[in-house]
């Protein structure tokens, strides 16, 4: 066995157990006291799972036959709220049971239903022995549906129709409000549902009793029903009021125990869970002593755990192992990497455990279904992009150095002659120059420079190139080529019908570059290796001291070249960038030389290379600096032309990337896809998440429905954390940086969020956009530029402005809603990041002049402060 597998094995054991220890040291347990005999009377809906009479619709004998089946075991009676709608039958069926029935008369607006409704409670009183009592209306003074005056003249009039007790139904605190309703019943049916009141668990019943004992004390000699008591299983807390399967078990059971020593009778609300309530607060459908399919949700003796919870467990531990399985893959491990990579795939295991428990206990239904499908769909691909930036962390943090990155010092034992390919299309000429002057100085005694100039028939960008190439000499060739098609990738075709017969190796650099002088003598021996057709330098810039705003961008791109690159490399599976790159003849000519099929065509024809089993090598050593985009808007242009090429290579690629259908290794094929999932689809599928998000803000804000559960919330938090651990930890530990302009580049990275995913979008609607080229040189200086980031600060706007009302219109403190204004937060910042780059872009705050005048002045206010803050960069000249 290899010492990797030794480790893998012995991580995943050991993190395994501590998982299981984790759910068993969690598991929760009550032990309330025993109910000795059936509960007091349950409130009773006879109705079907999938039934909704809130649409009208009315339930039949055999429904309300099985229903009082499947309660006398656990009740003595039964209450109704209505009498029509197939539910005048109650009573009779019922009696066969032996079940006595407290038999309700709805009152609403509806006068000629209110007759009905009231004609066949008084029938079903006077037929029906077992009939106790009669309650007209529920809670009509509190929807204000009656007034006291209408009420008790309705109570009156039932009163004398019967011999039975004659009351309604309405919260406690009405009763106290309107003592001349007291005067009018028969009995107190009074409701008392410490939730709506954000009580505490813990505090429920000794309130409830608390409550009881004060309407006796205000009506002395009056018998005193709770008509209404209970506790949801599931739904969002209500202040101090959580809800809960172990909380309603308890409640319950202690309220009746309680009950039945102090001689109180009580109605539990209700007998079954109600799945149409949907829109009755979060908790609607939960209030059930049985759940809808008619099963006992606790036991009402004996101890009481969680009913689902050793199962979920169980799901949690075989996912976590199941998700572990990768670090069997790797050849080199270490244990502190083997454990991170594991404690995450079990901290997936168990989330996506807890969210099938949660779909298999709850109903989902509604507003509800939709966002949780949506959601869960989005959140799947950022769940593996979320593990594969924790791979990445473990391995760079606590794995083996890199053992393939390219280390130049070798000597070379000959000298292949080497063709340098320069494309230029509208590029300014004295950077042009400045590239080429950069070329003739290289140590290399066997070079060609061809310099292609294309579709550029302005003599003012190629009459100076072509003047300083016959300077230069014989080596460098000018090719103008004024109308030509295929873009960058037409241009470097012709170049190479133009390159000498006997060069071995292709090396591009973009016309911007300014290159090392050991650039081909560190790099080409490289190639002494018959099987390497890809060596690759890294791209770094000369002008980051232009502004804040580039001194971001350069930053950022570091991190792909020092992070990503260097650990791509190791699997063989770089991403070709088409600068400062050098390229087997032989393999570019079997790959099918460059294509025009994608605008990354440099990308396009490495991976082709790489898939037909060429070697390819990198070095994060700097041989080339070249120039920044200009502005704010060319960095997103650059951005989007990456995004969309990268689709445009999925589409044309995503085939070979199967089994067997190329000379790609599984890890090489495994680093591509990805690769390409974790930038176009993290991005992407973050965009899209965050707009959604936005579009639901009003259904939770207007009408407090469906707001996201926290198993759907929690992630994009926990996704996030993940992101700026990521972040901060690898350019700590690989890009030669400062902590400020870290956080600079994590700016830029998150401002072309946005730019991406509409690159992704525009993949999938376009199937061929044109090149765009990247203006460089500041030949827009003088130019008056929109705003570049409106749509990303409209939307980020809507973001934050969304999670500050949420936030802030959260009367009951409810989790749900402050998780999803944090997720809101947290969504909008690339938004924000955008917006910010784009002001601070016009801004003086975005030249370091304004920043040295700003710390000069601090200097001469607080001298002691100079020493403690670091001088910003300097200009570059």
């Amino acid at each position: 066995m290899r010492p990797a597998v030794r480790v893998a094995a012995a991580v995943v054991a050991a993190v395994t157990s501590l998982h299981a220890f984790a759910w068993y040291a969690l598991r929760e347990q009550a032990s309330p006291p025993n109910v000795p005999d059936r509960f007091a009377s349950f409130s009773f809906a006879p109705y079907g799972r999938d039934a909704n009479p809130d649409k009208g619709e009315g339930t039949t004998e055999a429904q309300i036959r099985a229903d009082v089946a499947a309660v006398a075991p656990y009740t003595k009676a039964v209450r109704t709220y209505a009498s029509t709608g197939g539910l005048e039958n109650v009573a009779r069926l019922a009696s066969e049971k032996g079940l006595k029935t407290t038999v309700g008369a709805w009152l609403d607006e509806n006068e000629d239903r209110n007759e009905r409704e009231i004609a066949n409670a008084v029938e079903a009183a006077k037929k029906n022995s077992n009939v106790v009592g009669i309650v007209v209306g529920n809670e009509s003074i509190l929807r204000a549906e009656r007034t006291p005056e209408q009420l008790i003249q309705t109570i009156r009039r039932v009163k004398s129709q019967v011999n039975v007790p004659v009351t309604t139904g309405e919260t406690w605190d009405v009763w106290l409000e309107h003592p001349e309703l007291v005067s009018a019943v028969d009995y107190i049916a009074a409701h008392i549902l410490p939730y709506w009141e954000g009580v505490p668990a813990n505090e429920v019943v000794s309130r409830s009793i608390d409550i009881y004992n004060r309407l006796r004390a205000a009506f002395p000699g009056k018998r005193i029903v709770i008509a209404e008591f209970g506790w949801p299983s599931a739904g969002y807390n209500r202040d101090a009021a959580v809800p809960g399967e172990l909380e309603q078990a308890e409640i319950v059971r202690t309220f009746a125990a309680r009950a039945d020593a102090l001689g109180i009778d009580y109605n539990l609300i209700e007998a079954f869970d109600a799945p149409w309530k949907s829109f009755e607060g979060s908790v609607g459908q939960y209030w059930g002593v049985l759940d809808a399919n008619r099963e006992l949700k606790f036991p009402l003796s004996g101890p009481i755990t969680p009913s689902t919870y050793t199962a979920t467990a169980a799901i949690a531990l075989l996912l976590g192992i199941a998700f572990s399985l990768p670090v069997f893959r790797f050849s080199r491990l270490t244990s502190s990497q083997a454990a991170v990579m594991v404690v995450a795939a079990n901290i997936v295991g168990a989330w996506i455990a807890t969210v099938a428990d949660h779909w298999l206990t709850h109903y989902v239904v509604g507003g509800n279904k939709v966002t949780m499908v949506i959601s869960l769909v989005l959140l799947v691909p950022l769940v593996v992009v979320m593990l594969y930036r924790v791979e990445e962390l473990a391995t760079i943090a606590f794995g083996p150095r890199p053992k393939r990155l390219l280390k130049p010092g070798a000597t070379p034992s000959r000298a292949p002659k080497v063709s340098i390919h320069i494309p230029a299309y509208k590029e300014p000429p004295e950077m042009l120059k400045q590239t080429l002057d950069s070329v003739a100085r290289l140590d290399w005694p066997n070079l060609e420079c061809i310099v292609i100039i294309n579709n550029t028939p302005d003599p003012v960008f190629w009459e100076p190139i072509e003047e300083h190439c016959k300077l230069l000499g014989e080596r460098f060739k000018f090719l103008n080529l004024p109308k030509i098609a295929g873009f960058k990738a037409g241009a470097l075709r012709v170049a190479m019908e133009h390159t000498a017969p006997d060069a071995e190796i292709i090396g591009i650099i973009d016309a911007d570059y300014v290159v090392d002088q050991n650039w081909l003598r560190d790099l080409v021996p490289s190639f002494e290796d018959p099987t390497v057709g890809i060596v690759q330098a890294p791209q770094d810039h000369r002008d980051a001291g232009r502004s804040l705003m580039h001194e971001a961008m350069n930053t950022e791109y570091a991190g792909f070249f020092d992070i990503g690159m260097v650990q791509r490399n190791e699997q063989d599976a770089i991403v070709v960038h088409g600068t400062m790159c050098l390229m087997r003849r032989a393999a570019m000519v079997e790959a099918g030389d460059w294509s025009s099929d994608t605008i990354c065509e440099d990308t396009d024809l490495g991976l082709s290379i790489i898939e037909r089993g060429w070697k390819s090598h990198y070095t994060n050593e700097r041989y080339g600096r070249g120039l920044l985009p200009d502005d704010f808007a060319s960095f997103k242009k650059q951005r989007h032309r990456w995004a969309y090429g990268g689709m445009q290579i999925v589409k044309k690629h995503w085939r070979r990337l199967l089994p067997n259908a190329s000379r790609l290794t599984s890890g090489q094929r495994r680093e591509f896809a990805i690769g390409w999932v974790s930038w176009l689809g993290s991005e992407s599928v973050g965009a899209l998440v965050a707009l959604l998000s936005l579009l639901w803000v009003p259904f939770v804000l207007g009408l407090g429905i469906a707001v996201p559960q926290r198993i759907l919330t929690l992630p994009i938090l926990f996704c996030f954390g993940i992101y700026v651990l990521h972040f901060a930890a690898l350019y700590r530990l690989r890009v030669a940086t400062t902590p400020v302009r870290m956080i600079g580049a994590a700016i830029a990275a998150m401002a072309v969020q946005f730019t991406v995913a509409k690159a992704v979008y525009d993949g999938f609607r376009y199937k061929d956009l044109a090149f765009a080229r990247t203006a460089k040189g500041s030949w827009l200086s003088g130019a008056v530029r929109a705003f570049p980031a409106l749509p990303e600060a409209v939307i980020g706007g809507g973001l934050l402005l969304s999670a500050i009302a949420l936030r802030m219109t959260n009367w009951h403190d409810v989790v749900e809603i402050n998780l999803f204004a944090a997720a809101l937060a947290v969504q909008s910042l690339p938004f924000i990041a955008a917006a910010v780059i784009g002001w601070l872009e016009g801004s003086t705050l975005n030249e370091f002049a304004t920043w040295r005048s700003l710390r000069a002045r601090a200097v001469a206010l607080l001298p002691g402060w100079a020493r403690a803050t670091p001088r910003p960069p300097a200009i570059a000249e």
